[in-house]
């Protein structure tokens, strides 16, 4: 169960992230309040996690599942610049990902 608290944790990083953009700089309401809950999701998940894994295999699966999301979700919603080497390196964070899962004690 550890693991997919985890991966909500990460999806949840990559809804504060984006959230982020819209609330530019907490100006605007709604944007801000959704931010701050998934924030708050996003590290309440991230602990019922940690239960269990351990820490460092748990943040650094978070922090790629958030960026790797984040990252793609740049490119569908702010028409973000992708390029060979942008896919490249994101393939190699989610294989670092993967890695790390099946590499994990727990």
């Amino acid at each position: 169960m550890a693991w997919v608290y985890l991966i909500i944790a990460g999806l949840f990083e990559a809804v504060w992230a984006i959230g982020l953009k819209y609330a530019e700089g907490f100006t605007k309401l709604w944007p801000s309040v959704i931010t701050i809950v998934a924030m708050a999701v996003s590290l309440y998940f991230l602990a019922l996690a940690i239960k269990t894994l351990p820490v460092g295999t748990a943040y650094a699966v978070w922090t790629g599942i958030g960026a790797f999301t984040t990252a793609i979700l740049g490119v569908v919603l702010f028409s973000e610049p992708i390029h060979f080497s942008r896919i490249f390196f994101l393939l190699l964070l989610l294989v670092s990902i993967i890695g790390l899962k099946f590499t994990a004690v727990n």
